[in-house]
């Protein structure tokens, strides 16, 4: 369980849903990924509710990290609808990042959640630019993300995120997918 709880009485409720844009937020751990994802997840679905999670994908350790000798991250992308700006949901997503005990060290990170797609924003945002473009070269943000929005489309060229996917497949190892389903409140992984 985090250590803290984010507010539930800071849920917003939607107005309307035609006007709520929908968010793709990436998660990723490699320091006691079942119990820093188990706790996300769960303070992911008392701030954004309803949720709808991908599978989780083992991968290893890329740059830094993987010089450092880190061990493999665990990886999925969450799906909600939020009234949040950007810069609101921003600080969210960090607020649950300390919740659940983020830090970093020697390669290791207990919990990051990175926003990866925001309804039909393109260019840049006090989350920086989105849709984030490296997600486009990173099997594990577009494999868990195709997964949950195939139709999706790339702002730039205009291929949808599951035909980027099985090029990306094709260049790149594989993900692992791993036997979990952080939709279940107790998923295993």
């Amino acid at each position: 369980m985090c250590a803290r709880s984010v507010s539930r009485s800071s849920v917003i409720a939607p107005t309307s849903p035609a006007d709520v844009p929908r968010a793709y937020v990436a998660l990723g751990s490699n320091l006691e990924p079942e119990r820093h994802l188990k706790d996300a997840a769960r303070e992911l679905r008392r701030s954004f509710s309803p949720v709808r999670f991908s599978g989780c994908y083992q991968n290893p350790a890329q740059g830094s990290a993987a010089a450092a000798g880190a061990a493999d991250y665990v990886n999925a992308v969450v799906t909600f609808e939020t009234d949040l700006d950007i810069g609101e949901l921003q600080g969210r997503l960090r607020d649950i990042e300390a919740a659940c005990g983020r830090r970093r060290d020697a390669g290791l990170c207990a919990l990051d959640l990175d926003l990866l797609w925001y309804g039909d924003v393109v260019g840049m945002t006090a989350a920086g630019p989105l849709p984030r473009p490296e997600l486009l070269q990173r099997s594990y943000q577009l494999g868990p993300l195709a997964e949950l929005a195939p139709q999706l489309r790339a702002p730039l060229g205009g291929a949808t995120l599951a035909a980027l996917w099985e090029g990306l497949r094709a260049q790149q190892p594989l993900l692992r997918r791993l036997p979990c389903d952080l939709n279940e409140a107790a998923g295993a992984l």
